[in-house]
Protein backbone atom coordinates (compact mmCIF):
# COMPACT_ATOMS: atom_id res chain seq x y z
CA UNK A 1 0.00 0.00 0.00
CA UNK A 2 1.37 3.44 -0.99
CA UNK A 3 0.95 6.21 1.54
CA UNK A 4 0.51 9.70 0.10
CA UNK A 5 1.98 12.43 2.27
CA UNK A 6 0.00 15.65 2.16
CA UNK A 7 1.56 19.06 2.69
CA UNK A 8 0.86 20.50 6.13
CA UNK A 9 -1.07 23.78 5.50
CA UNK A 10 0.12 25.16 8.85
CA UNK A 11 3.76 25.16 7.70
CA UNK A 12 5.13 28.13 5.70
CA UNK A 13 5.59 27.40 2.00
CA UNK A 14 9.09 27.27 0.62
CA UNK A 15 9.85 29.92 -1.97
CA UNK A 16 12.69 29.85 -4.47
CA UNK A 17 15.46 32.33 -3.73
CA UNK A 18 15.83 32.99 -7.45
CA UNK A 19 14.36 36.36 -8.52
CA UNK A 20 11.42 36.14 -10.96
CA UNK A 21 12.87 38.86 -13.22
CA UNK A 22 16.35 40.02 -14.21
CA UNK A 23 17.58 43.19 -15.87
CA UNK A 24 20.51 43.62 -18.25
CA UNK A 25 23.11 46.10 -17.03
CA UNK A 26 26.16 47.25 -18.98
CA UNK A 27 28.77 48.02 -16.34
CA UNK A 28 31.40 50.69 -16.77
CA UNK A 29 34.05 49.72 -19.32
CA UNK A 30 32.11 46.72 -20.64
CA UNK A 31 30.85 46.25 -24.21
CA UNK A 32 28.08 43.83 -23.28
CA UNK A 33 25.42 43.70 -20.59
CA UNK A 34 25.08 41.11 -17.84
CA UNK A 35 21.97 40.09 -15.93
CA UNK A 36 21.30 41.56 -12.49
CA UNK A 37 18.63 41.18 -9.84
CA UNK A 38 16.59 44.41 -9.57
CA UNK A 39 14.76 43.25 -6.44
CA UNK A 40 11.54 45.25 -6.06
CA UNK A 41 12.96 48.30 -7.81
CA UNK A 42 11.82 49.56 -11.21
CA UNK A 43 14.27 51.13 -13.64
CA UNK A 44 14.02 52.72 -17.06
CA UNK A 45 16.40 51.73 -19.84
CA UNK A 46 19.32 54.18 -19.87
CA UNK A 47 19.23 54.85 -16.12
CA UNK A 48 22.65 54.97 -14.47
CA UNK A 49 22.82 52.66 -11.44
CA UNK A 50 25.15 51.17 -8.84
CA UNK A 51 25.48 47.37 -8.98
CA UNK A 52 27.25 44.60 -7.11
CA UNK A 53 30.39 43.06 -8.61
CA UNK A 54 33.31 40.88 -7.56
CA UNK A 55 35.36 44.10 -7.30
CA UNK A 56 32.88 45.92 -5.11
CA UNK A 57 30.16 48.36 -6.14
CA UNK A 58 30.38 49.55 -9.76
CA UNK A 59 28.48 51.96 -11.94
CA UNK A 60 26.42 50.74 -14.87
CA UNK A 61 23.61 51.60 -17.25
CA UNK A 62 20.29 49.76 -17.55
CA UNK A 63 20.43 48.12 -20.99
CA UNK A 64 17.17 46.13 -21.05
CA UNK A 65 13.70 45.86 -19.58
CA UNK A 66 12.75 43.06 -17.20
CA UNK A 67 13.57 39.59 -18.51
CA UNK A 68 11.78 36.53 -17.02
CA UNK A 69 14.25 34.39 -15.09
CA UNK A 70 13.39 31.16 -16.93
CA UNK A 71 16.30 29.10 -15.54
CA UNK A 72 15.54 30.04 -11.93
CA UNK A 73 19.21 29.55 -11.17
CA UNK A 74 20.10 29.34 -7.52
CA UNK A 75 23.56 30.81 -8.17
CA UNK A 76 24.38 34.17 -6.66
CA UNK A 77 23.07 36.85 -9.01
CA UNK A 78 24.53 40.35 -8.57
CA UNK A 79 22.01 42.92 -7.41
CA UNK A 80 21.22 46.41 -8.61
CA UNK A 81 21.80 48.41 -5.43
CA UNK A 82 20.33 51.82 -6.31
CA UNK A 83 20.11 54.63 -8.83
CA UNK A 84 23.33 56.57 -9.35
CA UNK A 85 23.19 59.82 -7.33
CA UNK A 86 25.30 62.91 -6.63
CA UNK A 87 27.08 61.26 -3.70
CA UNK A 88 28.05 58.36 -5.96
CA UNK A 89 29.43 60.83 -8.52
CA UNK A 90 31.60 62.50 -5.89
CA UNK A 91 32.79 59.11 -4.57
CA UNK A 92 33.56 57.97 -8.12
CA UNK A 93 35.62 61.11 -8.77
CA UNK A 94 37.59 60.63 -5.55
CA UNK A 95 38.18 56.96 -6.37
CA UNK A 96 39.51 57.74 -9.86
CA UNK A 97 41.82 60.38 -8.43
CA UNK A 98 43.12 57.84 -5.92
CA UNK A 99 43.68 55.29 -8.69
CA UNK A 100 45.58 57.80 -10.83
CA UNK A 101 47.80 58.88 -7.94
CA UNK A 102 48.44 55.26 -6.95
CA UNK A 103 49.31 54.28 -10.53
CA UNK A 104 51.78 57.13 -10.95
CA UNK A 105 53.39 56.37 -7.58
CA UNK A 106 53.63 52.64 -8.29
CA UNK A 107 55.26 53.26 -11.68
CA UNK A 108 57.82 55.56 -10.10
CA UNK A 109 58.74 52.93 -7.49
CA UNK A 110 58.93 50.18 -10.15
CA UNK A 111 61.38 52.32 -12.14
CA UNK A 112 63.42 53.11 -9.03
CA UNK A 113 63.65 49.44 -7.98
CA UNK A 114 64.20 48.37 -11.62
CA UNK A 115 61.60 45.62 -11.33
CA UNK A 116 60.93 43.57 -14.47
CA UNK A 117 57.18 44.05 -14.48
CA UNK A 118 54.68 46.11 -16.45
CA UNK A 119 51.94 47.90 -14.53
CA UNK A 120 48.63 47.41 -16.31
CA UNK A 121 45.89 49.09 -14.29
CA UNK A 122 44.86 50.04 -10.76
CA UNK A 123 41.51 49.43 -9.06
CA UNK A 124 40.52 51.21 -5.87
CA UNK A 125 38.16 49.25 -3.60
CA UNK A 126 37.12 52.11 -1.35
CA UNK A 127 34.64 50.02 0.67
CA UNK A 128 37.40 47.55 1.58
CA UNK A 129 40.05 50.27 1.91
CA UNK A 130 42.21 48.36 -0.52
CA UNK A 131 43.98 49.16 -3.78
CA UNK A 132 44.62 46.37 -6.29
CA UNK A 133 47.51 46.68 -8.76
CA UNK A 134 47.38 44.52 -11.89
CA UNK A 135 50.63 43.79 -13.70
CA UNK A 136 52.24 41.50 -16.26
CA UNK A 137 55.69 39.94 -16.08
CA UNK A 138 57.63 37.17 -17.81
CA UNK A 139 58.40 35.38 -14.55
CA UNK A 140 58.19 35.74 -10.79
CA UNK A 141 58.75 39.21 -9.35
CA UNK A 142 59.90 40.03 -5.83
CA UNK A 143 57.71 43.05 -5.07
CA UNK A 144 57.97 43.02 -1.27
CA UNK A 145 59.82 46.35 -1.20
CA UNK A 146 57.33 47.76 -3.70
CA UNK A 147 54.38 46.86 -1.45
CA UNK A 148 56.18 48.26 1.59
CA UNK A 149 56.66 51.65 -0.06
CA UNK A 150 53.11 51.72 -1.46
CA UNK A 151 51.61 51.05 1.99
CA UNK A 152 53.83 53.72 3.50
CA UNK A 153 52.67 56.34 1.00
CA UNK A 154 49.03 55.39 0.37
CA UNK A 155 48.09 54.25 3.89
CA UNK A 156 45.83 51.51 2.51
CA UNK A 157 45.92 47.76 2.05
CA UNK A 158 47.78 46.77 -1.10
CA UNK A 159 47.22 43.73 -3.32
CA UNK A 160 49.37 42.82 -6.34
CA UNK A 161 47.80 40.62 -9.04
CA UNK A 162 49.86 39.17 -11.85
CA UNK A 163 47.90 38.54 -15.02
CA UNK A 164 48.62 36.93 -18.38
CA UNK A 165 49.11 39.00 -21.52
CA UNK A 166 45.77 37.80 -22.92
CA UNK A 167 43.97 38.70 -19.69
CA UNK A 168 45.49 42.16 -19.86
CA UNK A 169 44.15 42.67 -23.41
CA UNK A 170 40.72 41.51 -22.22
CA UNK A 171 40.75 44.00 -19.34
CA UNK A 172 42.08 46.98 -21.32
CA UNK A 173 39.86 46.25 -24.36
CA UNK A 174 40.41 47.56 -27.88
CA UNK A 175 39.96 46.68 -31.55
CA UNK A 176 41.42 43.92 -33.69
CA UNK A 177 42.79 44.15 -37.24
CA UNK A 178 39.28 43.24 -38.44
CA UNK A 179 37.96 46.52 -37.05
CA UNK A 180 35.73 44.81 -34.48
CA UNK A 181 36.11 44.95 -30.70
CA UNK A 182 38.41 42.26 -29.31
CA UNK A 183 36.75 38.83 -28.99
CA UNK A 184 38.27 38.33 -25.54
CA UNK A 185 36.63 41.48 -24.19
CA UNK A 186 33.20 40.79 -25.69
CA UNK A 187 31.99 37.20 -25.93
CA UNK A 188 34.89 34.80 -25.21
CA UNK A 189 34.37 33.42 -21.71
CA UNK A 190 37.65 31.52 -21.54
CA UNK A 191 40.86 31.20 -23.53
CA UNK A 192 41.69 28.04 -25.46
CA UNK A 193 45.11 27.14 -26.94
CA UNK A 194 45.91 28.66 -30.35
CA UNK A 195 48.81 27.14 -32.31
CA UNK A 196 50.82 28.05 -35.40
CA UNK A 197 49.51 24.84 -36.98
CA UNK A 198 46.08 26.45 -37.17
CA UNK A 199 47.49 29.25 -39.32
CA UNK A 200 49.34 26.77 -41.53
CA UNK A 201 46.25 24.62 -42.05
CA UNK A 202 44.36 27.70 -43.24
CA UNK A 203 47.08 28.63 -45.72
CA UNK A 204 47.84 31.94 -44.01
CA UNK A 205 51.14 33.76 -44.42
CA UNK A 206 53.13 33.16 -41.24
CA UNK A 207 53.82 36.86 -40.76
CA UNK A 208 53.62 37.74 -37.03
CA UNK A 209 52.05 41.12 -37.78
CA UNK A 210 49.25 39.41 -39.74
CA UNK A 211 48.33 36.59 -37.38
CA UNK A 212 48.99 38.21 -33.99
CA UNK A 213 46.35 39.97 -31.92
CA UNK A 214 46.55 43.13 -29.83
CA UNK A 215 48.12 41.10 -27.02
CA UNK A 216 51.02 40.01 -29.23
CA UNK A 217 49.93 36.37 -29.15
CA UNK A 218 48.30 34.40 -31.97
CA UNK A 219 44.79 35.68 -32.69
CA UNK A 220 42.01 33.78 -30.93
CA UNK A 221 39.94 33.80 -34.14
CA UNK A 222 42.40 31.40 -35.80
CA UNK A 223 40.61 28.60 -33.97
CA UNK A 224 37.08 29.49 -35.14
CA UNK A 225 37.28 27.95 -38.64
CA UNK A 226 40.26 25.67 -38.10
CA UNK A 227 38.27 22.44 -38.05
CA UNK A 228 36.47 23.37 -41.29
CA UNK A 229 39.75 24.18 -43.04
CA UNK A 230 41.29 20.98 -41.71
CA UNK A 231 38.48 18.84 -43.15
CA UNK A 232 38.40 20.64 -46.52
CA UNK A 233 42.19 20.49 -46.94
CA UNK A 234 42.21 16.69 -46.74
CA UNK A 235 41.05 16.46 -50.37
CA UNK A 236 43.54 19.07 -51.62
CA UNK A 237 46.82 18.00 -53.32
CA UNK A 238 50.05 19.10 -51.65
CA UNK A 239 52.04 22.00 -53.07
CA UNK A 240 54.64 20.85 -55.57
CA UNK A 241 52.74 17.63 -56.33
CA UNK A 242 52.39 16.62 -60.00
CA UNK A 243 48.76 16.33 -61.09
CA UNK A 244 46.97 15.41 -64.28
CA UNK A 245 44.71 18.17 -65.57
CA UNK A 246 42.42 18.49 -68.61
CA UNK A 247 45.23 20.53 -70.15
CA UNK A 248 47.96 18.01 -69.41
CA UNK A 249 50.48 17.29 -66.67
CA UNK A 250 51.25 20.08 -64.25
CA UNK A 251 52.57 21.02 -60.82
CA UNK A 252 50.47 22.41 -57.93
CA UNK A 253 51.42 26.03 -57.20
CA UNK A 254 48.62 27.16 -54.89
CA UNK A 255 45.51 25.81 -53.15
CA UNK A 256 42.32 27.71 -52.41
CA UNK A 257 40.87 25.61 -49.61
CA UNK A 258 37.53 27.42 -49.38
CA UNK A 259 36.82 27.44 -53.12
CA UNK A 260 38.32 23.93 -53.47
CA UNK A 261 40.37 25.03 -56.48
CA UNK A 262 44.02 24.50 -57.39
CA UNK A 263 46.42 26.72 -59.33
CA UNK A 264 48.58 24.52 -61.60
CA UNK A 265 51.64 25.32 -63.70
CA UNK A 266 51.52 23.24 -66.87
CA UNK A 267 54.51 21.95 -68.82
CA UNK A 268 54.27 24.87 -71.28
CA UNK A 269 54.70 27.24 -68.25
CA UNK A 270 51.09 28.44 -68.44
CA UNK A 271 49.19 28.60 -65.15
CA UNK A 272 45.53 27.65 -64.92
CA UNK A 273 43.04 27.15 -62.08
CA UNK A 274 41.10 23.88 -61.80
CA UNK A 275 38.58 22.47 -59.37
CA UNK A 276 39.79 19.40 -57.49
CA UNK A 277 37.22 17.27 -59.32
CA UNK A 278 39.10 17.95 -62.58
CA UNK A 279 42.41 16.70 -61.25
CA UNK A 280 44.00 13.30 -60.78
CA UNK A 281 47.25 12.98 -58.82
CA UNK A 282 50.16 11.18 -60.41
Amino acid sequence: MIQVLKEDPTLPKKHSTAPPFLIGVRTEGSFKSTLHDPGKQNFRVGTQVIVESTNGARTGIIASNKIPNINKAEDKIPRILRTFNQNDLQAQTRSKQTEQRAKELCQQIINKLKLKMRLSRVHNLSEEKKIVFFFTAEGRVDFRQLIKELVSNLKQRIEMKQMGIRDEARAIKGYGVCGETLCCSTFLKEFTPVTIRMAKDQGLALNPSKISGACGRLMCCLQYEHQTYKELSQSMPKLGRNVQTPGGLGKVIQNNIIKQTVLVRLEDESMLTYSIEELSQS
